[in-house]
């Protein structure tokens, strides 16, 4: 199952339950899920859809930070509540160690390969893509 047909069933969950605020949410992502592939004028992978979460995730807690600017808390609660619904369609988190043991394999790899040793930067450039391209 895809995280947009996902997505979608989770809205109809919402209809059922007649959860008003989780609705409301899901319905703002499909609409900008739907924006995005029309744009583009193609279909969303799961990746393009992660993508258009956390710029929503974003983009909510600039606003929680100007409500609570202008000491509308009562509108930064509103936002938090529809951040709380887009994470829950982003992966988990990788832990400290997680990130540690990742890190630790790359520079095992290149070092492997007869890099110049921990203070060369280019090996810290090809450490960071290694690192990078599996946590995403």
């Amino acid at each position: 199952m895809t995280l947009k047909t996902r997505i979608q069933d989770d809205m109809k969950d919402a209809m059922r339950a007649k959860d008003a605020a989780r609705l409301s949410t899901i319905r703002l992502l499909l609409a900008a899920i739907k924006q995005r592939e029309v744009d583009e004028r193609k279909e969303m992978a799961d990746a393009d859809v992660l993508s258009v979460v956390d710029k929503m995730i974003k983009q909510r807690k600039d606003s929680v930070t100007q409500f609570v600017a202008g000491k509308r808390e009562d509108l930064a609660a509103v936002e938090r509540a529809e951040i709380v619904v887009l994470q829950g369609y982003l992966p988990a988190q990788a832990t400290e160690s997680e990130i540690d043991a990742m890190i630790a394999d790359a520079i095992a790899a290149i070092a492997a390969t007869g890099a110049a040793g921990p203070a060369g930067r280019a090996d810290i450039g090809a450490v960071s893509a290694k690192v990078k391209a599996k946590l995403a």
